[in-house]
């Protein structure tokens, strides 16, 4: 689809130590052949002493004149090198928006900058350039950050040494040297794709007191919204390794006031649309996520504990997504902060009809919005979602992009920007889409039914750092197409257990309490094993798992078709992951 670049995960190590000069070791030697010259001088004669007192102060004179020369060129050199640098993150930047297809080739800055960071100087080089110089008005600004860290060589100790040393996070020198809010941001940024990057032991090494401390002092309201969003996500990535997460809940707990607990207050849907809102939404949406996830705060309710949802009938689904998406305790806001491409799809299937829903656009990053049957697969971490298959379609705000079948052709909308609403309205007897920005249409699209005709769900997927909320018909529409319509809430229902968005400790809880079912799919254990593959005809599997596989996970065969078995075959199968045809004997 071209959220992520294509990668080459069979990297060379990296370098364990720079191969550049250092200055004040030119220096050193000079000073020690002048040492050895003034100790020669010593034992010879009086009058040798005297000519060779002057020919030193000729030598010694040039030797100067080459050191500063040699300095001074040092300097450019390591100037120019920072400037080239710079110039190549920001082309990456510029270009990253035309990558639209997994199999065409990164940009050439982007291969020219990994060239670079396969040594500790070179990545320390591109790790200053993309703190420095990454804007905070590109939308792109923070992913295109997570994907070249994600793209070069893994640090060296030493090099992380050298970073840490080089911020200086212990005498907050960080807040004089970066002290732009692009920059405290993009610093953010780095040190939780370095959490997620380096997970288990090296995670615990990196965050060290200084650097727990800098990030929960940048979780302040008085902090840039862009900031604290960032230093709440880098503790969240650091916390993924479980010592960490019970430091950060320890120091979190010592503030004399939670600052979680602060920040998610800031969680409004009634926004005045300005961008600064929606960086508090955002702000609101990750505090009030960790609360109920991470960084649990005793006495304080969980989110779903405190909503009333009965009026909803129709939600995004939590048991239907992809392993890293946030999704919202009402079911009906979506984020993604991981460096995979997370997908989800809703709870209601629709099969005849015309069906209109509507997006508020919360970030104006990389999202496929749009519609998908069961057979659409979710990839994250191939990059591939919504619109990039055959049973899905998707409209792509920040690329200017309407996705289907992993191909994508330019709308004529302008870039979407946080407060828009995206309309999808679709035809199924007429058999055709339309996607609208702010009540403005685009002409009709068919290419979805040349494969399905039936069985769709709103789905979306999202790259890093990006969200957004549904409206399934729960609340009044503000762009409702000219045409007779039915909305999902209307016809959908849900079992009040399944309005229930729990946290994850919970889940984790309540699968390990449950008690599996003898017909129960071998590879979710959540659903009845209906499913037949064929042609080799191995069963035990959902319809759900059954069309996320290519190849028999028993016999790796090609899957040429899937067959829904009835009740009765299911009870008089034979016992689930035996094969059906006899094994050849070799």
């Amino acid at each position: 689809m071209g959220a992520c670049v294509c990668k080459d995960k069979n990297q060379d190590p990296p370098i364990t130590q720079a191969e550049e000069s250092d200055s004040s070791s030119h220096a050193s030697m000079h000073r020690q052949r002048d040492h050895s010259y003034y100790h020669s001088v010593a034992t010879a004669s009086g009058s040798d002493q005297s000519d060779r007192r002057h020919r030193h102060r000729h030598s010694h004179n040039r030797s100067h004149n080459h050191q500063r020369q040699h300095h001074g060129s040092h300097r450019r050199r390591r100037e120019t090198e920072k400037e080239d640098v710079d110039r190549l993150v920001l082309e990456t930047l510029f270009v990253i928006r035309t990558l639209v297809d997994n199999a065409q080739e990164p940009p050439l800055a982007m291969l020219i900058l990994h060239e670079i960071a396969d040594c500790d100087q070179g990545w320390l080089n591109v790790v200053k350039s993309l703190i420095r110089v990454i804007p905070m008005e590109d939308p792109l600004g923070p992913a295109v950050i997570a994907l070249l860290l994600d793209e070069c060589p893994l640090p060296t100790k030493d090099a992380l040494l050298e970073l840490k040393n080089h911020l200086n996070f212990k005498e907050m020198e960080v807040v004089e040297t970066y002290g732009r809010p692009c920059q405290q941001r993009n610093i953010c940024v780095l040190l939780g794709c370095l959490a997620e990057k380096l997970a288990g032991p090296n995670s615990i090494s990196l965050l060290t007191t200084d650097i727990l401390n800098y990030l929960i002092d940048h979780l302040k309201p008085t902090n840039h919204p862009i900031v604290i969003l960032h230093s709440m996500v880098a503790l969240e990535k650091f916390a993924q390794t479980s010592e960490n997460k019970m430091r950060i809940t320890q120091a979190l707990q010592q503030c004399e006031v939670h600052p979680m607990t602060l920040l998610e207050d800031w969680y409004q849907r009634n926004n005045d649309n300005t961008p600064l809102s929606y960086s508090r939404r955002e702000v609101g949406f990750c505090a009030g996520w960790c609360l109920d996830n991470l960084f649990i705060k005793e006495g304080r309710p969980f989110s779903y504990e405190q909503l009333d949802r009965s009026h909803l009938n129709v939600m995004l689904n939590s048991n239907d997504v992809s392993e890293y998406l946030k999704i919202s305790a009402d079911g009906l806001e979506a984020r993604c902060d991981a460096s995979s491409f997370e997908s989800v799809r809703c709870t209601f299937q629709v099969d005849s009809g015309v069906w209109y829903y509507e997006v508020t656009i919360v970030t104006d990053g990389v999202m496929q919005i749009g519609w998908a049957t069961k057979d659409s697969k979710f990839l994250n971490y191939d990059g591939c979602g919504i619109g990039d298959d055959e049973f899905s379609m998707a409209y792509d705000g920040c690329r200017q992009l309407i996705w289907y079948h992993a191909q994508s052709k330019l709308h004529t909308h302008r870039c979407w920007k946080p407060g828009d609403i995206l309309g999808l309205l679709l035809d199924l007897d007429n058999q055709y889409l339309i996607f609208s920005l702010n009540g403005d249409p685009l002409p009709r699209y068919k290419q979805l039914f040349t494969h399905a005709r039936s069985g769709f769900f709103a789905a979306a997927s999202f790259m890093s750092f990006q969200q957004c909320e549904f409206n399934f018909g729960a609340k009044p529409f503000q762009y409702p197409p000219p045409v007779s319509f039915k909305t999902f809430n209307e016809y959908g229902s849900l079992r009040p257990e399944q309005k229930i968005v729990l946290p994850r400790h919970e889940k984790m809880a309540m699968m390990n309490n449950f008690v599996v079912s003898d017909d129960a799919c071998t590879l979710c254990f959540d659903n009845v094993a209906d499913t037949q593959l064929m042609d080799c005809g191995h069963r035990g599997f959902c319809e759900v798992c059954a069309i996320q596989l290519e190849k028999c996970p028993i016999c790796r065969q090609r899957i040429l078709k899937r067959v829904r078995m009835q009740p009765e075959e299911t009870r008089t199968s034979t016992p689930p992951m035996q094969p059906l045809i006899p094994t050849p004997v070799v």
